[in-house]
């Protein structure tokens, strides 16, 4: 029995920040980021856009384009690093607002005996939904479980991964007999401890706070001085000498990370070894991994690839296209593989298996959970746009959340596939607006007081709750 993703949908927030906007905003030569990163356009959500609004933009796109009845779903699956709450799963905001807005057809009550959840393992997380999808779904043959990754990927200003942003959903539907994608249940993982991106709760103590407060009004506080004063307040600084934050900027080493990615997906790909007999350079059509940026997969594999050439007997192929065999010494061997990865052999290897999935990344930025499926609806659209018949192909996918953990599996594509040109992805990217650094600052530092699209079509946050035992609680609305 077949189990797999039988529709995807998704949600890119309608505004974006051009790369070359960027780029000569913070000095940076625009090739860097542009030719060498992939880098064209960066997505990022609205003030009255989270990962909530994002996630019921596109699960409720995907049911109604659909036309799934809401008594055949039985899971919803949320894949985020974006939670907007430590305690209330996002899934629960998402479910609410779809079932509000399908209850004038379907009833009040009409996703009331769905399974909600959210699943936090960095970028890897909905790929961790997508495999309890499946096993849910082959145990529940006439049920339909909906994965959905929304997030929002943003860096401190300046910093290097800034260039790097991005945001938005990708929704999936997945049963048995799916129309698109059939997903083999081999899956090579490994997981690791790591410390290369995290986004820890901040702790402050209340004193310095207070001392920091004070020199903006020019009086000096020690910290004995401030600690005397807060010892008699009430309130707000009364209480617990501490104040502990949370912010969407992760803490993250770039090169740490790389490590990290390179290393786990060596290890999956080991364990996916032992489980089935495949070589990724032969088996695999296309290739859909992670993406932090555009050209992360084509750099990243490069070395993956020369080691599949060697299982596959077609070493020599290599040695003659660089006319020579790779050096010992390491330095030189550098060199060598670097060159090889600007060969015509190996571009030909690229263009074929990852710049599908580049196309979508290249336009919107890094969108953590959801970089991946958005890697498979890009790779799918660019078959429907090129008029290709992909039917029987098999993608290969590469999955990779800090901290660290990656899988490896592969899926068929089914005859249903093409279905994915309904959603003119690429021309609906093309059709988004473009900012000003100016505006795009200001979100950044959160000094928008009004939306950058006022009265935009579906899911929008409205604000957060005052009264007492409510209070922060987030509220939503619908704009048809």
């Amino acid at each position: 029995m077949k189990v797999g993703i039988h529709a995807i949908s998704y949600y890119v927030p309608t505004q974006y920040l051009p790369i070359e906007t960027l780029a000569n905003a913070r000095d940076i030569e625009y090739a860097k980021l542009n030719k060498g990163l992939g880098l064209t356009s960066m997505s990022f959500p609205d003030i009255d856009e989270d990962a909530a609004t994002m996630g019921a933009n596109a699960v409720l796109r995907l049911i109604q384009s659909e036309n799934i009845h809401p008594s055949s779903i039985g899971r919803l699956y949320l894949g985020t690093e974006s939670a907007l709450d430590s305690a209330k799963p996002t899934a629960t905001y998402i479910l609410d607002l779809v079932e509000n807005q399908l209850s004038a057809e379907h009833g009040p009550d009409c996703l009331r005996n769905v399974d909600a959840v959210d699943m936090i393992f960095a970028c890897v997380s909905a790929v961790d939904a997508l495999e309890n999808a499946c096993l849910w779904a082959a145990q529940n043959p006439d049920k339909v479980a909906i994965v959905v990754a929304s997030d929002l990927a943003k860096y401190d200003l300046g910093s290097t991964g800034e260039y790097t942003q991005g945001a938005g959903s990708v929704a999936l539907a997945v049963r048995t007999n799916p129309d698109m994608i059939s997903i083999d249940p081999h899956i090579g993982v490994a997981t690791k401890g790591e410390r290369d991106f995290f986004k820890p709760r901040r702790t402050f103590t209340k004193a310095a706070l207070l001392a920091e407060a004070a020199k903006l009004l020019g009086v000096e506080l020690s910290e004995e001085q401030a600690q005397e004063k807060l010892a008699s307040s009430n309130g707000f600084w009364g209480g617990n000498t501490m104040l502990r934050s949370y912010v969407e900027e992760p803490v993250f080493d770039g090169q740490y990370s790389n490590f990290a990615y390179v290393s786990r997906i060596k290890e999956a790909l080991a364990n996916f070894g032992t489980k089935i007999n495949t070589n990724p350079a032969l088996d695999w059509d296309k290739v859909v991994m992670h993406l932090p940026y555009a050209f992360q997969g084509r750099r990243m594999l490069v070395n993956f690839y020369l080691d599949w050439m060697k299982a596959n007997n077609k070493w020599n192929e290599v040695v003659e296209v660089m006319g020579s065999d790779m050096p010992a010494d390491k330095a030189e061997a550098k060199e060598w593989v670097r060159a090889f990865s600007k060969s015509d052999y190996y571009r030909a290897y690229v263009a074929k298996a990852l710049a599908p999935a580049e196309r979508a990344s290249s336009l919107i930025g890094n969108m953590y959970t959801a970089s991946i499926f958005m890697g498979l609806l890009s790779t799918l659209c660019d078959a429907a746009d090129k008029g290709q018949n992909i039917e029987g192909h098999t993608i290969g996918f590469m999955g990779y959340g800090s901290g660290s953990k990656a899988k490896v599996f592969q899926g068929t594509v089914e005859k249903g596939w093409n279905k994915v040109a309904q959603l003119d992805l690429f021309n609906s990217l093309e059709n988004r607006t473009a900012v000003s650094f100016e505006t795009y600052e200001n979100w950044h530092n959160e000094n928008l007081h009004s939306a950058i699209t006022p009265n935009k079509r579906g899911f929008v946050f409205t604000g957060l709750r005052t009264e007492e035992n409510q209070e922060f609680y987030r509220d939503y609305t619908f704009n048809a």
